[in-house]
């Protein structure tokens, strides 16, 4: 017989509808899901179209590396009151006006600013606009946790999900049918087609402004989880700022030797090493000279890394390699393909209805098909599954590259990929968080959150140099190849753990 709900519960189930959080939660997650194509899918088209050179283009996704770095700065945003705002609208609310602020700031100097003119500043503008956005997914997740009943919290994400999904079509879609319905082509440029698309982009976030003003502010559930003063906290953030600072200037300052792609190529990674290198030193010397409190960065950052390779010893390189490199394949294929399909002869109204849209929900499907694969096989079969299928189905983009323009090619290799991705990823979050122990849950899923995109972004700003030194075909070709180390290092962990 089975067991009947509280009649509390039993009333949530048939009106949840009703629930005020629910929709607050929607209209956020379509606030969250707004900035993060125009960082640089849809930017990667307008680029192209001013005429800027493939390898610029895909430098353009490191811009995105804010989301990967977002736990550096979460103890600020949860600390740190903001002057007048936190008084007005109190802690969260606050920030969250901030940050959407920021990203609508950041939207419009990206449509007031001409990438043929004026380059750098749509570099600048794009990181500003990644940092403003990581920010806001920061406040948005506490919002979540502290507004509402934990027995809605599974319903909230699932909204906040939905949204974001409906705010990458807006931002994917919307905005190449607005470029285009404005008059920018890949045959004729049109400045003022995009900086109207983006001003419009601008505008959508009024709905996560209107939102923020509208809801109350939620109560403080317990302690904060970051124990150190926020003079601490800020401290850290400002080495971690001249760390990045000195990376940047060393990068753009490194000189270019020899003319050929392959130098090229060569030179930039070097550069990028030593630049890496550099700020690494930078930051021990801030830990040196007391700038970073050496005890918050040991219980903030080392225990839990420190713990996790306690826990599996020898087996926790393989594991974070694994984590590391599990989606480059996907994600190095990925930078390109807006690109691509204009390359290909492909309209931007056909690349938003096509992989902005059915894209999209061939994405979600595949998350459901992957949540449900892995209750039937098991996680680490379905990881192998995923990664298998990802590495193949970069395969058909080499295919599609020596085709005629088809949208039903198009099409089939789109819902074929995207499903795949949805497979891979819903499998390889079930198994991160698997990873963490109970201790450290939050900080440990972060970094491990964070590290697996940062190896595959970093790589996939490297694609449109490889696109210009070897061609489509074979570019495509080596996005698949890299995907079989992961298969490799898949069975490795599979055999280590007995799964």
């Amino acid at each position: 017989m089975a067991t009947e709900l509280p009649a509390e519960e039993q009333e949530l189930e048939l009106i949840w509808w009703r629930q005020r959080p629910v929709w607050i939660m929607l209209a956020l997650g379509f606030s969250a899901g707004v900035p993060l194509l125009l960082i640089f899918s849809s930017l990667s088209l307008w680029l192209r179209e001013a005429g800027v050179s493939k390898a610029e283009v895909t430098y353009f996704s490191w811009a995105a590396l804010g989301y990967s770095f977002k736990f550096i700065w979460a103890p600020l945003v949860d600390k740190l009151p903001i002057p007048l705002l936190s008084k007005w609208f109190g802690r969260r609310r606050s920030w969250l006006l901030l940050a959407q602020l920021a990203v609508a700031g950041a939207i419009a100097l990206m449509a007031l600013t001409d990438p043929q003119q004026h380059l750098q500043m749509m570099a600048i503008a794009a990181v500003l606009l990644g940092f403003s956005a990581a920010t806001q997914d920061i406040v948005i997740d506490a919002f979540r946790i502290e507004s509402a009943n934990p027995r809605l919290q599974a319903l909230l994400s699932s909204t906040y999900i939905a949204g974001y999904r409906i705010g990458m079509i807006a931002a994917g879609a919307g905005a190449l049918y607005l470029a285009q319905g404005f008059g920018s082509t890949s045959e004729v440029y049109s400045y003022l087609a995009w900086q109207k698309t983006y001003l419009c982009m601008a505008g959508l976030m009024g709905v996560g402004l209107l939102t923020t003003l509208l809801i109350s502010e939620p109560a403080e559930k317990g302690a904060s989880p970051y124990p150190y003063h926020a003079n601490e906290y800020v401290k850290f953030f400002s080495a971690f700022v001249a760390s990045v600072s000195v990376f940047v200037l060393v990068l753009v300052n490194w000189p270019s030797l020899g003319e050929g792609p392959l130098v090229h190529f060569l030179a930039e990674s070097a550069g990028f090493l030593a630049a890496l290198v550099v700020a690494f030193l930078v930051f021990r010397v801030s830990v040196r000279i007391g700038l970073v409190n050496r005890q918050l960065l040991d219980e903030s950052y080392v225990q839990p890394i420190v713990e996790f390779i306690q826990r599996y010893q020898k087996l926790a390189l393989w594991i974070l390699l694994l984590i590391g490199s599990y989606r480059v394949s996907d994600i190095v294929m990925g930078v390109i393909a807006n690109v691509f399909y204009q390359d290909m002869g492909y309209s931007k109204d056909q690349i938003a209805s096509v992989t902005k849209v059915f894209g999209v929900l061939m994405t979600i499907a595949g998350s459901f098909v992957g949540g449900f694969m892995t209750l039937r096989f098991g996680v680490v079969r379905v990881l192998m599954i995923g990664a298998i299928l990802v590495a193949a189905t970069n395969l058909l983009f080499m295919w599609l590259a020596y085709q005629e323009v088809s949208v039903m090619a198009l099409t089939v290799v789109i819902a074929a990929d995207n499903l795949s991705a949805g497979i891979a990823v819903a499998a390889f979050v079930a198994w991160l968080s698997s990873l963490t122990n109970v201790s450290f849950t939050a900080t440990q899923y972060a970094v491990f959150s964070s590290l697996m995109t940062l190896f595959p972004k970093v790589l996939g700003g490297y694609s449109g140099t490889l696109v210009e030194l070897m061609g489509y075909g074979p570019f495509f070709l080596f996005s698949a190849l890299i995907g079989l180390p992961v298969v490799v290092l898949i069975w490795q962990v599979q055999r280590k753990l007995g799964e």
